[in-house]
């Protein structure tokens, strides 16, 4: 029985939404029939002569005050309206809206068995969108004491954000840490090291733990914040690599002997291929191109496994300086995937070999006249695909949006992936000749093809809708952060907007003009009023003059009738 009645209440509540939901209008019509026909016992007209008194004796003054306050109420909404959706991206009326007042008026159903299939249809897509929000370390991140340090000392400007430094020090603690560090003073220490928000605090502790012993993660400290140029933190780096690679080779003899060993030697192998990648970067960093892609490729032989620092995109970059183009398309066969490309690097780089073919000659008023040729519109369809994957990049490579230094972290899609693709690739795109002609010609086609709004993607799922916030989060706040799709004003903040200067513009009026607004307050009114006061004016006479002839009171329909 008590299911019985739940499911009663269920359907009525139900038919009760669906009637607010598409019968509003009939509900309102019966509204005002109910009004017209009560207006005798509730005395409306007598109701609204009153009313129609009392506004017309007040006086101008009053009229001033009311447009004035509610000019000021409506502009304290206006800002407080445009400061949350700045802040959040969303309208604060929109969000209580459907947050609060929907559930209350049964817009949102609780019982998921009606949609279990939809919802299992779309785990996979939701999965892929909460990945693609996550944050990931940069693989072509600068040196923080040769590099961001020297930038703020010329520009005094913070390049990294609080947020990203923190995750940095996360990363640091997991990779160069591990359980029995305890067990070692000098681990002990850089264990505690790698804790520290200041600086100096940390190369403190560095310089503390290399007194007692050769620490590899101590000389990996000193040479990302201390040292003051690529070739001193060079330096640091290979003393840092003789330390580490004798601590990989034991605990590799060890590592079988038991849990704490194989975590030992984890950490090792973590700490001996973050040194060789950061060696490989110095000497790209030096000019000694070819050096670097002979480290990354021994490294990548040595330690196939280790994805998680993205050296393939690191050897990309230095491939696309010796323009050895060849060897770039071996690596994207290698780690290019069709349906889910892993970062925007990969998508440009395609399409920059594929740009290459056909931008020399490529010509707008040509191509247009005899139509794209096969080359030319697989160069098209790679562009719009990385387009779609980051649809931030263009604006950087045409130089429509100034580039800062590259954070520490990025989003994939995101901005901060955009500004540290372009920092490094800009050169690669400029040293092709036509690309980014052919870039700018068809970039902006790729929006075109790609469903709105954006619950489906076109070659890729849909884009992530966190992007903006995790990006201002990552980004300094002088830089403004590019936003895709461009959220358009929301109806509250035009409405209030509206409202706000109709009722400044009334209360003007009013001020300069008492007399005049007061005769045309009253002439609204009148217009409003005149057909209601009309026809109680045409009864009242009516029965008047069936009054003083005595004639009997007609039935209502010959009333209307006569």
């Amino acid at each position: 029985m008590a299911e019985a009645g739940a499911g009663f209440v269920e359907q009525l509540k139900a038919c009760a939404v669906w009637s607010w939901t598409y019968l509003w209008a009939v509900w309102f019509f019966l509204v005002l029939f109910l009004v017209y026909v009560l207006r005798v016992p509730l005395r409306i007209h007598d109701n609204w002569s009153a009313v129609s008194m009392f506004l017309n004796t007040l006086t101008p003054k009053f009229y001033v005050a009311l447009t004035g306050t509610s000019s000021l109420i409506s502009g304290l909404i206006l800002i407080f309206e445009w400061w949350y959706f700045r802040k959040y991206g969303t309208s604060f009326i929109e969000q209580v809206s459907v947050s609060h007042l929907r559930p209350l008026l049964g817009g949102v159903d609780n019982n998921s068995s009606n949609n279990s299939n939809s919802s299992n249809g779309d785990s996979d897509s939701n999965r892929q969108s909460v990945s693609e929000c996550k944050v990931w370390r940069n693989p072509l991140n600068l040196f923080r004491g040769a590099e961001y340090n020297r930038y703020t000392w010329v520009t005094g400007r913070e390049p990294l954000t609080y947020y990203d430094m923190n995750l940095s020090a996360q990363d640091h603690q997991t990779f160069f840490t591990c359980d029995s560090d305890h067990l070692r003073p000098a681990d002990a220490i850089m264990q505690k090291a790698w804790r520290e928000r200041n600086p100096q605090a940390r190369i403190s502790a560095a310089h503390e733990a290399l007194e007692i012993n050769e620490c590899a993660t101590a000389y990996i400290l000193l040479a990302e914040e201390e040292a003051t140029t690529i070739a001193e933190a060079e330096k640091l780096f290979k003393q840092a690599l003789k330390a580490g690679d004798g601590c990989y080779r034991r605990s590799q003899q060890l590592q079988h002997h038991g849990s704490q060993y194989e975590a030992q030697h984890r950490r090792d192998t973590n700490v001996l291929v973050y040194i060789k990648r950061r060696l490989a970067m110095c000497a790209r960093r030096l000019g000694r191109t070819r050096e670097a892609v002979k480290m990354m490729r021994d490294l990548m032989k040595e330690f196939p496994l280790l994805s998680m620092f993205n050296i393939h995109e690191n050897l990309l970059e230095a491939l696309l300086e010796l323009q050895a183009y060849a060897d770039v398309q071996a690596v994207l066969a290698k780690y290019d995937d069709i349906s889910l490309p892993k970062s925007a690097t990969i998508c440009y780089t395609a399409a920059l070999l594929k740009a290459r073919a056909v931008s020399d000659k490529f010509s707008p008023e040509a191509a247009s006249r005899r139509g794209l040729s096969t080359a030319e519109m697989n160069a098209v369809e790679a562009i719009h695909r990385a387009v779609e994957f980051n649809p931030h990049v263009p604006k950087y490579l045409l130089e429509m949006k100034s580039l800062i230094l590259p954070p520490e972290h990025i989003l994939k899609r995101g901005d901060s992936e955009a500004i540290a693709y372009a920092f490094f690739h800009l050169a690669h795109w400029k040293r092709v000749e036509g690309a980014l002609n052919l870039l700018h010609c068809t970039w902006e086609g790729t929006f075109r093809m790609i469903p709105y709004p954006l619950e489906k993607g076109h070659l890729f799922y849909p884009y992530p809708i966190c992007t903006e916030t995790a990006d201002r989060e990552l980004l300094p706040s002088f830089h403004e952060v590019s936003v895709y799709p461009k959220k358009e004003l929301p109806f509250f903040i035009l409405f209030t907007a509206g409202l706000c200067s109709f009722t400044a513009m009334l209360a003007l009026l009013t001020h300069q003009f008492p007399e005049l607004m007061g005769v045309f307050a009253k002439a609204m009114i009148d217009i409003f009023c005149s057909a209601e006061v009309r026809d109680w004016n045409c009864k009242s006479t009516f029965m008047r003059f069936e009054d003083e002839l005595d004639i009997p009171p007609a039935p209502q329909s010959q009333h209307f009738q006569n």
